[in-house]
């Protein structure tokens, strides 16, 4: 399984984090161990409130477990994995806590370490936790025979679409995927030999290659966004200044916006209007699925948790009535018979125990099962509505051409938009 970890703060967030339900369908406290509290916010306040008493400002350690999307991981798998992490990184002891969530048919948990020792009042060193946490995701992949990923076997050949947290909010402000985002500029990137081949690579992607305000060498979106050539091609400044040359003869980010504003024309703008009206409408039909059968879901665990609660107290009953007491309770001691019962009981619960957690995964993973079904539907509507899109864009780009063709090169922008454009939006309709 992927390990990331972190050193942090922020106690509330974490916690108000690890239990939002908005954006993971299935939320679930696992364990809680060395701390007062019985609630993940309160024994995250609690670890804030310890290291009051130093001058430590990141006293948490926070790891996400990551396994493979589509296979079956049981608990004891991801606890031995949080055992691997402490004793690796010095945090053996320490109070932790982990937290199961589920999202998309995807189960991946969360494991949250105080970093500080209440006896020295001093933060564990975490020395190159990273590495530590690569050497065990290998290991795991290793034992559990999981197909392991390009990029933990050689740091090298990680994907180098890999994205940011900024550049995925970017991408996403304006409807992009971020990873198929890169992957077209990367593309237009190694097709081209030459800046001008470069800005018509991007141009036929609805991208204007500009300069930067900050950086030399940026592409505008029609959508105004502005990106970084060499952060979405993955290749240094000076890779981007001795491919593309200065980038005194491009336009400003200003001007590109200006021109990208004015071949904006009624018919891509209502196109992409139908298009997201269709995606939305598709979507919100799948979505209204999804909720529905992670309601569905949460029902049938919490009736399975209620039943299994209820076993329990039956049998920890029935254990309890072997246990005599008064005269024969003492005589059994005597005996040895005391002794040979509570280690029956013992084993019982054990075994309990495990039929509990074995019946509790079997239904997850049957969930897991269902849930993935329908995401393979989601993804689908998604990939059909981003080719949809990606038409849309293609059309624009010929409209636009088709516009310089019929305007001239010396044209008035302003007498000669108003009659092709409304030539061009009756021909599109018909």
């Amino acid at each position: 399984m992927i390990l990331k970890g972190t050193q942090r703060g922020g106690a509330k967030q974490l916690a108000l984090h690890l239990l939002k339900t908005e954006e993971n369908e299935h939320v679930e406290v696992h364990e809680i161990r060395g701390f007062v509290s019985e609630d993940l916010q309160g024994a995250l306040n609690e670890a804030y409130a310890v290291s009051r008493g130093t001058q430590c400002k990141q006293f948490l350690f926070s790891v996400s477990l990551n396994p493979p999307e589509t296979e079956s991981v049981a608990v004891e798998t991801f606890e031995d994995a949080c055992d691997r992490i402490e004793a690796k990184n010095g945090l053996t002891g320490q109070p932790r806590v982990i937290v199961f969530h589920e999202k998309e048919g995807r189960r991946h948990a969360h494991a949250v370490w105080s970093r500080i020792d209440a006896e020295t009042m001093t933060a564990r060193n975490l020395s190159h936790y990273k590495l530590k946490l690569r050497d065990i995701s290998r290991a795991l992949y290793f034992e559990h025979d999981w197909r392991m990923p390009r990029g933990l076997m050689n740091s090298a050949e990680r994907d180098p679409r890999n994205f940011s947290l900024a550049e995925w909010q970017q991408a996403k402000r304006m409807g992009w995927n971020a990873r198929d985002l890169k992957a077209m500029i990367q593309e237009c990137w190694a097709v081209s030999d030459s800046r001008a081949a470069f800005a018509q690579a991007l141009q036929e992607r609805g991208l204007v290659l500009v300069r930067g305000d900050r950086r030399e060498h940026v592409a505008v979106t029609h959508e105004g966004e502005v990106l970084s050539i060499a952060r979405y091609a993955d290749k240094k400044a000076k890779e981007v200044r001795a491919k593309l040359g200065p980038a005194d003869g491009l336009p400003s980010v200003d001007n590109a916006k200006a021109q990208i504003a004015q071949d904006m024309g009624a018919a891509f703008k209502r196109h992409a209007r139908e298009a997201s009206g269709w995606r939305k409408r598709d979507l919100e039909v799948l979505d209204h699925k999804r909720r529905a059968l992670v309601e569905c879901h949460r029902a049938e665990r919490l009736k399975l948790d209620d039943g299994q609660r209820q076993r329990w107290l039956e049998e920890t009953r029935t254990r309890s009535a072997r246990l005599n007491t008064g005269l024969r309770g003492l005589w059994n001691r005597i005996t040895g018979r005391h002794a040979l019962i509570e280690r029956q009981n013992e084993a019982e619960a054990y075994a309990a125990l495990q039929r509990d957690r074995a019946q509790r995964q079997e239904l997850i993973d049957a969930q897991r099962t269902e849930r993935q079904q329908l995401q393979t539907h989601i993804r689908a509507a998604r990939d059909r509505h981003a080719e949809l899109l990606w038409d849309v864009r293609q059309d624009r780009y010929r409209i636009l051409n088709r516009l310089r063709s019929v305007d001239g090169p010396t044209s008035h922008p302003r007498q000669s938009r108003r009659r092709p454009g409304r030539s061009i939006e009756l021909d599109l309709e018909h």
